[in-house]
């Protein structure tokens, strides 16, 4: 019985260490998670030359927070951007931009039909019945024409940066002033670098 009681406080006292050392750990990770709910992950990109022009072949990840998906029920549209760079190195000047292009895809939701709505710039329109399979066209669009044929010199390899995100300068009025101060409102990738020979 004086054993137990001897060793008491000193069980106690470790239990007490290893729950504070949990509680720190957990702590730490928090800033890493939400950091990662609130990015993109640009999961796949490659520039193809077709009869037409450069076209850009990508997916996406990401998910959308409660806000968000609050602002979509109530009537709010959102819309998001992919920007995409070509810059060929010159070792006499600065590096030559040969295309920056941007589009936009915007995600609405109709109260009346329940219907979810994506329409791509000057491209693709359509309605979906789930909010999973409107989003499945956004992280996984039709492949993107960049530019025409001609834009690029064949055989020059060029540097290409990529970027994905929830487009800031469309955020509702209302919400503009809290999305600027609110994680939940930031959703954008990194710049995602690679190199492409232009054929």
């Amino acid at each position: 019985m004086r054993n137990l009681l001897s060793t008491g406080p000193h069980v106690t006292l470790r239990f007490f260490r290893l729950l504070i050392g949990s509680l720190l750990m957990l702590l730490a990770l928090l800033p890493q998670l939400s950091h990662a709910a609130e990015g993109v992950e640009i999961r796949r990109a490659l520039v193809e030359a077709t009869e037409d022009g450069y076209r850009l072949s990508a997916t996406y990840g990401f998910e959308l927070s409660n806000e968000m998906e609050q602002a979509l029920q109530y009537g709010k549209t959102l819309y998001f951007y992919t920007e995409i760079e070509f810059t060929r190195p010159r070792w006499y000047w600065f590096d030559e931009k040969a295309i920056t292009a941007r589009q936009t895809i915007s995600l609405s939701y109709n109260v009346l039909t329940r219907q979810y709505n994506v329409a791509v710039t000057g491209s693709v329109h359509q309605s979906f019945s789930s909010l999973e399979d409107a989003l499945f066209l956004i992280r996984r669009p039709n492949r993107w024409l960049v530019a025409p044929r001609g834009a690029l010199k064949v055989g020059e390899v060029y540097n290409v940066k990529l970027s994905m995100g929830l487009d800031p300068n469309f955020v509702p009025k209302p919400l503009k002033v809290n999305a600027l101060n609110n994680n939940e409102w930031r959703l954008a990738s990194d710049k995602k670098s690679f190199q492409y020979r232009a054929e």
